[in-house]
């Protein structure tokens, strides 16, 4: 089992939440009013926890294609390389590279109201070197890291499959790999979500002037909210390909439900106890009527 690895899935999720708590709310308003009427600070803060959101969520795909990697093809070390201290030590410096990574947004300027999409968010034409920078290193160098993973994992499944030099491979269990088939398809679908925004701003970045004009708004708008809807496919994709997650939505659906039917039925019966019981005035009416007598 991936003890362990699991502290990544969590931060994972993590990052996936962040823009739920206190950006999309914003951006929700800023769609009823037309506009942003919430001020520049609420402005840098959201831009700034997208970034975080994003930058925290590639970097915590690039520790898991690692830890998975380290896991499987190094089984050996795994132990001593992920210890309980070790990982959250890692998971530390993963947020702690990815606010280093944000940082210069704020002195960049980089952080802007966009009327097309409705966000404070990263303006990829603030800066040209800034902006190839974020693309390269936030975008390329650890897609290149996680498919260097996972084609050696996948490699390596494939040699155990076929017994290419048993003796010499570890022995992996049908849950290793569905957890590492799950990993790599939230890799995947990150990468494709998140490329065509960001080859879009390696192109601004390069000739703004000239490939600017040439970007028509819905390609940039469909572009921007393909990216962002990533951080909903996550959960999806643990519920279809994790039968751990499976058991535990349907557990939390039914707990849901039978709460709702609970207090459904405890409302009924107080109901009917209320239409059942005799008023106070007509037993003092009765009481009256008996002393009379």
């Amino acid at each position: 089992m991936w003890v362990e690895g699991n502290i990544f899935v969590v931060s994972l999720a993590v990052a996936d939440l962040v823009v739920a708590i206190y950006p999309y709310p914003l951006v929700l308003t800023s769609i009823f009013h037309n506009d942003w009427n919430l001020g520049y600070v609420h402005c840098q803060v959201s831009g700034f926890l997208m970034g975080v959101s994003v930058i925290g969520s590639i970097f915590n795909i690039t520790g898991i294609a690692i830890n998975r990697y380290c896991y499987i093809c190094h089984s050996l070390k795994y132990d001593k390389l992920y210890s309980d201290k070790n990982s959250v030590c890692y998971v530390i410096l993963i947020w702690a590279l990815t606010v280093v990574a944000i940082v210069p947004n704020l002195f960049v300027g980089s952080l802007q109201y966009d009327p097309r999409v409705y966000s404070c968010t990263f303006e990829q034409s603030a800066s040209s070197a800034y902006t190839i920078a974020v693309v390269f290193f936030h975008f390329i160098l650890p897609i290149m890291i996680v498919t260097y993973c996972y084609l050696r994992i996948w490699i390596l499944v494939i040699q155990v499959r076929r017994r290419v030099k048993p003796d010499n491979r570890p022995k992996l269990t049908p849950n290793d790999v569905r957890n590492f088939v799950t990993m790599f398809v939230v890799f995947v679908l990150f990468a494709v979500c998140w490329a065509p925004l960001n080859f879009i701003g390696l192109a601004v970045a390069i000739k703004p002037e000239t490939v600017v004009p040439l970007i028509p708004e819905w390609l940039f708008v469909a572009s921007y909210f393909m990216a962002y809807f990533n951080s909903c496919l996550n959960a999806i994709v643990y519920g279809v390909l994790n039968q751990n997650f499976r058991r535990e939505y349907k557990r939390i659906v039914v707990s849901v439900c039978t709460a709702r039917i609970f207090f459904q039925d405890s409302s009924n019966d107080a109901g009917e106890r209320l239409k059942s019981k005799p008023s106070p005035l007509m037993t003092n009416n009765n009481q009256v009527k008996m002393d009379s007598v």
